[in-house]
């Protein structure tokens, strides 16, 4: 089974994750379909596109856009799948649609995605501000930033308004495009990557 232009994956656990585990007991965090921070990101990959190559294989674990497992009501307040569903727990998604992939127990983003973590903002100014701006350390890079020798570490400018905020494994990440990043910086030594408190224990990935 396979499709000419699209992935086929299927939810990882549920297609919402409106529970967390505190203290070895469940929590109900959301009773609704509308947030889309608690649609499940989590997929599995059950069939590559025939048409093209990528990296991404039959079983990788992968984070996907929210609107893949998504549910929603229409005008006549019917409970309908997004369109990208298939059938059975399947569904198609897109390559931009895929912004990571797990093998071996390791993250890596593809071609066009990559993932940045904000710093503290150590700056002697008066402001309430957590993390210097459109700066980070790249956590999940891609090939094409390889070849630039902007690797896993580096220190790395971005362009504004090109973060876009995920969970990933309790850590607060910017998902960007690569021609989102600007420039490589040297290490002061200074640095610290910001995670606030509520990320490390979110317990969930969105």
């Amino acid at each position: 089974m396979q499709s000419l232009f699209n992935f086929i994956v299927q939810p990882k656990n549920k297609r919402y994750e409106n529970e967390v585990d505190v203290d070895g007991k469940k929590l109900i965090v959301n009773t609704t379909m509308d947030d889309h921070k608690y649609v499940s990101r989590k997929g599995v990959v059950k069939s590559v596109p025939m048409i093209g190559e990528s990296e991404i294989q039959v079983g990788d674990e992968v984070i996907v856009h929210h609107n893949v497992f998504r549910r929603y009501y229409n005008v006549r307040g019917v409970e309908k799948n997004s369109s990208s569903y298939f059938k059975e727990d399947l569904y198609f998604c897109y390559h931009n649609q895929i912004f990571l992939y797990k093998r071996n127990n390791e993250w890596k983003a593809p071609f066009e995605f990559c993932f940045v973590k904000p710093i503290e903002n150590k700056t002697n100014l008066i402001t309430d501000q957590k993390e210097r701006p459109l700066i980070g350390v790249l956590k999940h890079g891609n090939s094409s930033l390889d070849a630039f020798k902007i690797n896993e570490g580096s220190l790395v400018g971005f362009s504004p308004s090109s973060e876009y905020e995920f969970i990933i494994e309790n850590d607060r990440l910017y998902r960007m495009q690569t021609n989102d990043i600007t420039i490589k910086y040297e290490y002061k030594g200074d640095e610290v990557e910001y995670n606030p408190s509520w990320a490390s224990g979110c317990g969930r990935t969105y």
